[in-house]
């Protein structure tokens, strides 16, 4: 399953959205306005020239099916942000940024970060959509990316997202079959060693899971 444009990104946003029962307090959502946010957010990195990368889940959708999700994400540097003064700051932190470009929710991984900064330069590619062309982290990249998120998600107790990103590895492993050595070495250059071991640990537990869903399809 390909998403082929700004429109159908922001319908799987607005659906995330209006299927969220957390979203039905405080009276009617507006979800339609998520569409033309959504399509005016990418035209305007187009014409601004931003430099920036789609990770997440609607990334995911790219390469796999049934993901969902109810904001963008993006890479970017932090003096990209100087483009976008439209964008609404409700949060930033030394390496995250979480914004609100009209109905839309933006969230911004920034390439301060030594990963990120990678993953941006070196685990992206521009892929055609319908309208646009959009450049979108690459399997590596995402896998990368939600590895390198999942001991601090541990940490902090967060089991539903936890269990996404663990299903979103295990499905671009079984999809894809990238290196796991080739990622377990990268990520290795970014986390310390108690963090690289919990990965180590993950990545074996989420192969052994591949393993046995192979056994039992046969």
């Amino acid at each position: 399953m390909t998403i082929h444009s700004s429109v159908q990104i922001g319908n799987v946003i607005r659906n995330a959205v209006a299927f969220n029962v957390k979203n039905w307090q405080g009276g009617a959502m507006n979800s339609d306005s998520l569409i033309q946010s959504t399509r005016d957010f990418f035209t305007v990195l187009e014409e601004r020239k931003v430099d920036y990368v789609l990770v997440g889940g609607i990334a995911m959708l790219h390469y796999v099916e049934g993901r969902n999700t109810q904001d963008l994400d993006l890479l970017m540097a932090v003096s990209s942000l100087d483009k976008l003064p439209e964008l609404k700051i409700t949060s930033q932190e030394m390496y995250f940024v979480r914004a609100n470009y009209g109905a839309l929710q933006i969230d911004v991984l920034l390439t301060q970060n030594p990963l990120f900064k990678k993953v941006h330069k070196e685990y992206s590619q521009v892929q055609k959509f319908l309208d646009q062309n959009i450049p979108l982290a690459t399997v590596e990249g995402l896998a990368l990316l939600k590895l390198y998120a999942l001991p601090s998600l541990y940490r902090q107790d967060n089991f539903a997202r936890v269990g996404i990103y663990e299903n979103d590895i295990a499905t671009l492993l079984h999809y894809y079959q990238p290196d796991t050595t080739a990622l377990l070495d990268e990520i290795s250059k970014y986390v310390n060693e108690t963090d690289f071991e919990e990965i180590k640990g993950i990545m074996s537990d989420i192969q052994n899971r591949i393993k046995r869903f192979k056994n039992d399809s046969r």
